[in-house]
């Protein structure tokens, strides 16, 4: 019955003339693949978008997901707290080739050789916590997920390993961790309140939002699973292991218009915006700059970036020509693939 629904309850709704591009199929594929029990998108050229869902959002009790729904966007939060941070230097607040030193003294390992930048960019070296057992969480932890961190208890984890010195990029949670209390060190609040004043007020992102120690999403939204082996309701969970390094809520809508004012120029100074777009080799599969990647296509590069917490995965993508591809994944007994992924970004941005 469960799979039934999941290949026969598809929602889509087309605003503006707007076409899917093929997209709603490959989102129905990916669900009777079971690569997710719900998946949305959002597709936008500036002047048509689409939206559409494929699966269900609850799958005992069916359901269809709405297109608008809330989801946790995980690493996607990392773009917002590099905003933020971006704006700080344009204020003249803090220097990006500085030694966190400067801000906050004692705090990093080493911290009068790395700056500010090899923090955006994760070229810092620092250990990654969440490569700890137990403080991931991409992983199930039972009861575990519902407890309280504060990023200072994750700092301490983090600092008590060292990478090898191997002069490769590592991604790591620990650099937006250090971001986020460099934010509260420059304005006297919590970074949150920051991301709120700076970015979701202004662009009216009503929608976006960060939870705290908050375990719930709002409603709408499609549950969150994690097959152990069988699928296990991961939805609720106090996601201030990810603070300020994945921890939001948001929608694709606002999500959409939150990438298109950042990379329009509408955020930061045109030098920030150029800083944020000078990247690095990381051989992931992606080049990054400063809280944002890009993504090499056939027909060119987008920008924006990919987050991932337990039952949850999200694309935010967009092209200088304006197209913009939001998804959001709930993974079924496995995780939609990099080809199905990349395949459906190469059919929007590249028509093919």
């Amino acid at each position: 019955m469960m799979q039934t629904l999941m290949n026969v309850l598809v929602a889509a709704t087309v605003a503006a003339g707007g076409q899917d591009l093929g997209v709603g199929q490959e989102l129905e594929r990916i669900v009777a693949g079971k690569g997710a029990t719900a998946a949305l998108a959002r597709v936008s050229d500036g002047n048509r978008t689409w939206t559409g869902a494929a699966g269900v959002r609850d799958v005992e009790r069916g359901g269809r997901p709405s297109p608008n729904g809330y989801f946790r966007i995980g690493s996607v939060t990392k773009t917002f707290v590099a905003t933020v941070v971006l704006q700080l230097a344009d204020e003249g607040k803090v220097r990006l080739d500085d030694p966190i030193d400067e801000y906050l003294p004692g705090l990093v390992p080493d911290g009068e050789r790395v700056t500010v930048r090899q923090i955006l960019n994760h070229t810092s070296h620092l250990y990654d916590y969440m490569s700890e057992p137990g403080y991931s969480t991409n992983r199930w932890r039972g009861e575990a997920r519902f407890r309280s961190y504060q990023p200072r208890e994750l700092l301490k984890v983090a600092f008590a390993k060292k990478l090898p010195d191997d002069g490769r990029w590592h991604y790591s949670n620990t650099n937006y961790v250090v971001l986020g209390l460099l934010v509260e060190k420059l304005t006297g609040n919590p970074y949150g309140q920051e991301v709120e004043r700076r970015i979701l007020r202004p662009l009216k992102l009503r929608h976006t939002l960060v939870p705290g120690d908050r375990a719930g999403l709002p409603s709408p939204h499609a549950k969150g699973y994690e097959p152990l082996p069988e699928l296990v309701d991961a939805t609720r969970m106090n996601p201030s292991l990810d603070w300020a390094a994945g921890e939001m809520i948001s929608t694709t809508a606002d999500l959409e218009r939150f990438m298109s004012a950042l990379l329009s120029g509408k955020l930061t100074s045109a030098a920030s915006l150029r800083a944020m777009r000078t990247t690095v080799e990381t051989g992931a599969g992606f080049a990054y700059g400063l809280g944002l990647q890009a993504y090499k296509l056939p027909c060119g590069t987008v920008w924006g970036h990919s987050g991932e917490l337990i039952g949850y995965l999200t694309f935010a993508f967009r092209s200088d020509s304006g197209k913009s591809l939001t998804m959001s994944f709930n993974p079924s007994t496995r995780n939609p693939s990099t080809e199905e992924v990349m395949g459906i970004a190469v059919r929007t941005f590249c028509g093919s």
